[in-house]
């Protein structure tokens, strides 16, 4: 057993994990944080991806030990009082159908945005290509990521 410490979604986590439990594993199972799927567990899909002191990671590809000492945001923590304006902009585009891919897709998205607050179509597409998703052919998800960042730069 690994003692960790962890900041979640600002809060404090000390907990006592195997030394193999993936990060994914410890926000489910353990913090019964759901919103982050499990997909492929190999690091091929994107629906894990959360924030890892600030940037995008898929959270099958990094073991629990791992996250001791750093701030880990989820999907549960991107809205602060109302939805992120990623969240808004994947609702009003219609970026989402099934909702699997979902949360990977729009913690994803805030990290292009954070790292190319203009992005052009190009960008966003690149920068989505380790994200799968299934149902929407990607065009709603990619004019999501655009408005929103248009959005955020308004603001």
């Amino acid at each position: 057993m690994v003692a960790i410490a962890v900041n979640v979604n600002g809060k404090d986590i000390e907990a006592e994990v195997d030394g193999r439990v993936l990060l994914v594993e410890f926000l489910r199972e353990t913090l019964r944080l759901t919103g982050t799927h499990v997909g492929c567990d190999t690091a091929q899909c994107g629906a894990c991806v959360v924030h890892l002191d600030g940037r995008a990671v898929k959270s099958c590809n990094v073991l629990a030990a791992q996250a001791h000492g750093s701030t880990v945001r989820t999907i549960e923590g991107l809205a602060q009082g109302e939805l992120h304006p990623v969240q808004k902009a994947f609702s009003t585009h219609h970026g989402l159908q099934c909702g699997f891919c979902t949360p990977g897709m729009i913690m994803t998205a805030v990290d292009i945005i954070r790292r190319h607050p203009d992005p052009d179509e190009a960008v966003v597409r690149e920068q989505l290509e380790g994200n799968l998703c299934r149902c929407t052919g990607y065009e709603n998800i990619v004019t999501a990521v655009l408005a929103a960042a248009a959005e955020m730069r308004s603001s």
